[in-house]
């Protein structure tokens, strides 16, 4: 198997949950003692977001559990923004033009930000997409949710209101 399709088969694992009824990806508490990784890309950087609740989302056009949580992180930072939260959506290893060709076909209001080599990914242990990683406004992570979400739902928003 291909290392692309590894790497999507625990997303369809998680849409398919979605679809079955069960509405939420697996949260795992970022590890005791793991330092939160620097991450610094064009147009974002965890230093510059310090103060700021960041739900970081490694995701990628060809994954379609990724795809189809977009619109509820859209719903879910437009509803948390006055509370100083912000979702920056990660593509992972794909290029401007194709990121371009998927914006065009699917507009988002979120930032997004490329992970063109997949450093950033690797650095935040991201194996599956999409993933996602909750960053306090101390700038340090602290959990990760793995598969899609409907993130401006229950459990997802109980999960982030402790630290809002």
């Amino acid at each position: 198997m291909k290392r692309r399709e590894l790497l999507v088969l625990g997303g369809f694992a998680a849409a398919a949950q979605l679809r079955l009824g069960g509405a939420e990806g697996i949260k795992r508490d970022w590890p005791k003692g793991r330092a939160t990784p620097a991450l610094a890309l064009p147009g974002f950087s965890l230093a510059s977001a310090r103060g700021t609740v960041v739900l970081l989302n490694f995701w990628a056009s060809w994954c379609p559990p990724c795809r189809d949580e977009l619109p509820s992180l859209e719903l879910l930072e437009a509803v948390l923004e006055p509370k100083d939260f912000k979702v920056v959506a990660i593509n992972y290893r794909e290029t401007d033009a194709a990121l371009k060709r998927f914006l065009d076909q699917m507009p988002s209001s979120l930032s997004m930000v490329r992970d063109a080599d997949g450093t950033v990914a690797q650095a935040f242990g991201v194996h599956v997409f999409p993933t996602s990683v909750l960053i306090g406004r101390d700038g340090r992570a602290i959990f990760t949710v793995v598969g899609g979400m409907e993130w401006n739902q229950e459990p997802a928003r109980g999960w982030i209101a402790p630290y809002l």
